[in-house]
């Protein structure tokens, strides 16, 4: 008889979003190079960590991993949960739009405590997905 041991892999920097209503669940890294979204989520750079507007983006389709992919199935009041490190937060979706490519303010960093996810809109290359949500307190 074979015995296979568990390999126990440690993440000191646990760093995930998960999505209950479309049952997401991805993990996340710095960046939205391609190199980076074609195997996590990526983390704009200059956008919240803890406080202010943590946006995120991934791809939907054609890609490697598109864990966006059902993102257009949301709908407000959908929770969104993101961890990093300890700490989980959760937020409510307020906002789901459809924005222009070129509509960066969606995604700096802010005073207010929320959550932005981008993807592309299929067939639609100027165009992105937008979902908002805010911060459950």
């Amino acid at each position: 008889m074979k015995i296979l041991k568990k390999k126990i892999i440690e993440n000191p920097k646990r760093w995930n979003i998960k999505i209950p209503a479309i049952n997401l669940i991805a993990p996340i890294n710095d960046g939205i190079e391609f190199e980076t979204l074609n195997q996590y989520v990526g983390h704009f750079k200059f956008s919240g960590y803890v406080l202010g507007n943590i946006s995120l983006a991934a791809h939907n389709r054609g890609y490697p991993v598109n864990y966006f992919e059902n993102l257009k199935h949301l709908k407000v009041g959908d929770e969104i949960i993101y961890e990093y490190k300890d700490l989980e937060l959760v937020y409510k979706i307020s906002n789901i739009k459809i924005i222009n490519d070129t509509n960066v303010e969606v995604v700096e960093n802010t005073k207010e405590n929320k959550i932005t996810l981008i993807t592309c809109v299929e067939n639609e290359p100027e165009k992105r997905r937008c979902i908002q949500g805010k911060l459950i307190i």
